[in-house]
């Protein structure tokens, strides 16, 4: 068939897809994890020379091959999945929140200074004002950027993008205000004698409470999202801002609202990361997760429970690409490469979810 020039179609075309299944959705990532597999197999047997599903072995057992290892892996899924969680509102109404590791931060500072200055508060006492200093940093690290927005229609991306810079600095000067021993560069291990602030065990695990609070967060965003009125608003700014003007809805307050919650949940991943995890601060608390989990959020289309595989998936090639790199004599570049393999295919997938290929010969229309 010619186009109207007597030229010939193209060999393919790229179509957008009005709908698609979810099994059909789940089966074109699987097929794409498949497909990264081999790849990195080849890649594996072409460094090492070894078969690569001894390899594999290998990257579960650096997550899952003990006890141990498995509740370190749970402790940093639950982590990723708490920021992706506290993004999740603020992408669906496409306010792009990329502050997250700012936030984390300040929630981190606030707790780490509560156990600093306030250890001789009963256990839980001192857990909940932790809670809510994080939780209130965050949000006002959050609704900054948000209120300048909605004032001024900043541009939200380098807003944010700046806070992280302004937090990363504060950290700093924590730091060195706190530093133990002196000279150090370091505040080190926060109350270690008495644990005053630390997380407690429940049921003889340490992480434990972090996976109960972040599993409850995750549930409640779900249907805060899906089926409150503000959920709604949220939905409808993302779609449309003329849309929610001549709906009645406030753009500007949505902005605000949203983004308190967003950087107060983000907040309390950085009182978990302090009080839950490391029972430190420093410039590295974050450790990238704060733009990490906008590859979370984005692939699970704002899901919170889809966000639980996907933060599982990446915490396990991060932990695998570690152990094959322990276990093999692999440099970081190695192990980078394939957990970077797998994620190009993932990412790679959403294309074929959203568009289709139209090879020449192909006489249907294309609506």
């Amino acid at each position: 068939m010619s186009d109207i020039h007597g030229g010939k179609d193209p060999l393919v075309r790229i179509a957008k897809r009005s709908t698609i299944s979810k099994p059909k959705a789940w089966a074109i990532r699987l097929i794409s994890l498949l497909l990264a597999l081999v790849v990195c197999a080849i890649l594996i047997y072409s460094i090492v020379k070894m078969n690569p599903l001894q390899v594999y072995v290998s990257m579960w057992k650096g997550a899952f091959g003990s006890s141990r290892r498995a509740w370190i892996t749970a402790r940093d899924v639950m982590m990723l999945l708490c920021i992706a969680v506290g993004l999740a509102p603020a992408f669906k109404m496409k306010f792009w929140n990329i502050g997250a590791e700012g936030q984390i931060l300040v929630g981190g500072i606030v707790t780490a200074a509560c156990m600093i200055y306030l250890p001789q508060l009963p256990g839980p006492v001192l857990f909940l004002v932790m809670l809510a200093a994080s939780l209130l940093a965050g949000a006002v690290w959050g609704v900054i950027p948000a209120l300048f927005k909605a004032r001024w229609n900043t541009n939200e991306t380098l807003f944010t993008l700046m806070m992280n810079y302004v937090a990363i600095q504060l950290t700093s000067f924590c730091v060195a205000k706190w530093e133990n021993p002196p000279g150090s560069n370091s505040i080190g291990v926060i109350n270690q004698t008495t644990h005053a602030g630390w997380f407690p065990s429940l049921f003889g695990q340490a992480y434990a409470l972090n996976v109960i609070i972040v599993m409850i967060i995750t549930v409640a965003m779900f249907f805060y999202l899906r089926d409150s009125k503000q959920g709604y608003e949220i939905a409808v700014v993302g779609e449309s801002q003329n849309t929610a003007r001549y709906a009645g809805i406030s753009v500007g307050k949505v902005f605000i609202r949203t983004m308190i919650i967003s950087g107060a949940i983000c907040g309390l991943a950085g009182f978990i990361a302090v009080s839950g995890a490391s029972h430190t601060i420093s410039t590295s608390t974050a450790g990238g997760r704060g733009f990490t989990a906008i590859i979370v959020a984005w692939l699970a289309k704002f899901n919170t429970f889809t966000m639980i595989l996907i933060s599982l998936l990446l915490v396990f090639l991060d932990k695998g690409a570690i152990e094959i790199a322990t276990a093999y004599n692999l440099n970081d570049y190695a192990s980078e490469m394939i957990t970077g393999i797998i994620l190009f295919f993932i990412l790679g997938s959403e294309f074929f979810i959203n568009y289709r290929l139209i090879f020449r010969g192909h006489h249907k229309e294309v609506e």
